[in-house]
C-alpha cells in the first residue's frame, strides 16, 4: 500500500492486478479492502486501485468537514488517477463511493472510461429534506464523539438498510464489524458532516451530462436504494440497470460472486454499449 498526498491530505492507495485501470471506491464506515471479496477476480482483467476515503481506514482525517466533501474527494481521486498515470480508468463506487464516482463522471469526464455505481444516489433534491438529512447526520456525528466507535457501529449495523446482511455467515459479519471498528470516531464524524447526502450538491439535473457507459447495480431487497438507483439510471443516457435478487444495500458483501460476474461482463462489452435493464 502506498500513500499519495493531494491538496494537503494523504490517501492510502492499494494497486493490484494487470490490465485496464479500475478505481474502487468504498462506502461509509468502510475502507479500500472492503472490495477484497471481488478483487481477486477483477485483478485477472484489470489493474485495481482501491483507495481509503478521507476519514476512513489509513487515509488522513482532516478536521474540517468541508475537506471531506464529495466534490473535493472526487477531484482528489481524479488527481490520483492522473498522478499514477492511470487515467482514464473504469470507476466503480458503492453507496458513498458511488456518489463520489458519479461526481467524478460529472465533473472529470476525461478520467472515466466506464462507470459502475453500486447502490448509488444522486443526492437529495428537496432543500427541506436535505436540511433534515444534515440534522440526522449531525446527530450521528455527535454520537460518535460522545460515545465512541463501538456504540456508533452497533447503531449503524442495526439500521434497516443492512437487515439483509444479518443472514451472512458469522465469520463474514465478524470481519465486517471488526473493519468498521478500526475507523476513527473523528474521521467518521467529519465524513458525516462533509460528505453526507445532506451536504453534497444534488446531481439530478447533471446526470444527462455523463458520457461514460454506465452500469448501475441495486439489490432487490433495498427498497429505498432501488428507487434511488432507478432515478440515476433514468437520468444517464444509455445507462444499464442490474437488479440483484435476494440481496440488499451491499451486493459486494452479500453476493460477491454474482457481482464480480456482472462487473467483468460489463467491462468486457464492446463500445458503444446497448441500452439494457438486466434483472439478476
Amino acid at each position: 500500500m502506498s500513500r499519495i498526498e493531494i491538496g494537503g491530505a494523504s490517501y492510502a492507495v492499494q494497486v493490484d492486478g494487470e490490465g485496464p485501470p479500475l478505481l474502487l471506491i468504498h462506502g461509509f464506515t468502510g475502507r479500500g479492502s472492503d472490495w477484497a471479496p471481488v478483487v481477486p477476480a477483477l485483478c485477472r482483467a484489470a489493474t485495481t486501485i482501491a483507495v481509503d476515503l478521507l476519514g476512513h481506514g489509513d487515509s488522513d482525517s482532516p478536521a474540517d468537514p468541508a475537506r471531506h466533501a464529495v466534490e473535493r474527494q472526487a477531484a482528489d481521486l481524479a488527481a490520483i488517477l492522473r498522478r499514477l498515470g492511470l487515467a482514464p480508468a473504469h470507476v466503480a463506487g458503492y453507496s458513498l463511493g458511488a456518489r463520489i464516482a458519479l461526481r467524478i463522471a460529472v465533473s472529470e469526464p476525461d478520467v472515466v472510461a466506464r462507470l459502475i455505481l453500486e447502490s448509488p444516489s444522486a443526492g437529495i433534491a428537496d432543500p427541506a429534506q436535505r436540511a433534515g438529512r444534515r440534522a440526522t447526520d449531525e446527530q450521528l456525528a455527535h454520537l460518535l464523539e460522545r460515545e465512541g466507535i463501538e456504540a456508533f457501529v452497533d447503531r449503524w449495523e442495526s439500521l434497516p438498510l443492512f437487515a439483509s446482511e444479518r443472514s451472512l455467515p458469522d465469520a463474514d459479519r465478524v470481519r465486517i464489524h471488526a473493519a468498521r471498528l478500526r475507523n476513527r470516531p473523528d474521521g467518521l464524524a467529519a465524513s458525516l458532516r462533509g460528505a453526507g447526502q445532506g451536504s453534497m450538491e444534488p446531481l439530478y439535473d447533471q446526470l444527462s451530462s455523463v458520457t461514460a457507459p454506465t452500469l448501475v447495480v441495486a439489490g432487490a431487497l433495498d427498497e429505498i436504494g432501488l428507487g434511488r438507483a432507478e432515478a440515476v439510471v433514468g437520468g444517464i443516457p444509455g445507462a444499464r440497470l442490474a437488479i440483484m435478487d435476494g440481496v440488499g444495500h451491499a451486493p459486494h458483501r452479500e453476493a460477491p460472486d454474482r457481482l464480480e460476474r456482472l462487473l467483468l461482463d460489463f467491462l468486457a462489452l464492446p463500445a458503444p454499449l446497448p441500452v439494457e435493464r438486466t434483472p439478476t
